[in-house]
């Protein structure tokens, strides 16, 4: 009797998550017709019938298209990622799909990368870097590469969920002057560090470091728009660690370009990959990352095991580990 089959959009997942679904299911990658590994929508719609799940991760999207081409015989979506934005989730409640994420894992890995992108932006690590090895640490002077630093600073996040938190946490021990908030609702465990829950526009304008860990939904897409930028103070830096459309892209180069605050570092942006051309790419006074956040050895391979638990659970019938309910 044959099993049933999951759609892997890469051949790169960690092998104990590969091996725990082989218990179960035949695996296939999705390639394109010439062989080669492929995530194209087209492709993965021409591999996709006849499958019991799809392993994904946060930049390949799942849209109607390819839950029609699925045909009855898909029952979950499994995603390498706390974000699900990149998934239809109407289409799948159309179509009765099923969705498991992989929430609580990266929280110290991506909250790791914010507080380096804050350390690594304020004492301009990546300049220095670039002046060593060009030949410009020829003679020190006074003032020559000098950063900003985080003691005695106002640090505001943007999204205090375990991620904020932990971000909260890491960065209050740098004896920072104030700590503010913006959340949904009061957050205990931040405020027993001092913190203050106040509205965006607040935090914007009095933090010296903005750090943008919220979730996107239609309601915070740009929640640091054109004006709050406007009314940073000249010397803050924005970091964001959430996704790109969180931030007023256009309006934050304009930013940076004017000097109207002091930089940034973004491990987030759109589009992504960004396009070499890009007017941020050519910033001395922004750091960019490519979406590395989770990235360590040990999140990955995380994260890729409870994403294969939440497709066995499917097919065994038991509660997923992670489900995303719209």
């Amino acid at each position: 009797m044959s099993r049933p089959k999951v759609l892997l959009l890469s051949g790169n997942f960690p092998k104990k998550a590969i091996n725990l679904l082989l218990t179960r299911f035949d695996l296939e990658v999705c390639k394109s017709r010439n062989g080669e590994d492929s995530t194209s929508p087209e492709d993965i719609i021409n591999c996709i019938p006849g499958k019991f799940g799809i392993f994904c991760y946060s930049t390949i999207s799942i849209n109607e298209q390819i839950l029609k081409a699925a045909g009855s015989s898909l029952k979950v979506v499994g995603t390498m990622s706390v974000g699900y934005d990149h998934v239809d989730l109407p289409a799948m409640k159309k179509y009765g799909v099923r969705l498991g994420n992989t929430p609580g894992v990266l929280t110290e890995a991506v909250a790791e990368t914010a507080v380096g992108l804050v350390i690594a932006t304020a004492r301009r690590f990546f300049e220095a870097n670039n002046e060593l090895k060009t030949g410009g640490w020829k003679n020190w002077y006074p003032n020559w590469l000098c950063g900003k630093g985080i003691r005695d600073s106002v640090v505001g996040i943007v999204g205090c969920g375990q991620i904020g938190t932990s971000i909260a946490e890491k960065l209050s021990k740098f004896k920072i002057a104030q700590l503010l908030y913006y959340s949904r609702s009061e957050k205990p465990a931040v405020n027993a560090l001092g913190g203050k829950l106040v509205s965006v526009d607040e935090l914007m304008a009095n933090s010296d470091f903005v750090v943008v860990s919220i979730a996107l939904n239609d309601e915070t897409r740009f929640i640091v728009n054109r004006q709050r930028i406007a009314n940073m103070k000249p010397n803050s830096i924005l970091v964001n660690i959430g996704r790109g459309q969180l931030v007023d892209q256009d309006a934050l180069v304009e930013a940076l370009q004017k000097k109207i605050i002091r930089g940034a570092g973004l491990d987030v942006m759109t589009p992504e990959p960004l396009p070499l051309n890009h007017p941020l790419m050519g910033l001395d006074n922004v750091l960019l990352l490519p979406h590395i956040g989770s990235s360590t050895i040990e999140t990955e391979e995380e994260m890729a095991i409870m994403t294969a638990q939440n497709i066995l659970a499917v097919l065994e019938g038991t509660p997923m580990p992670n489900e995303v309910v719209s």
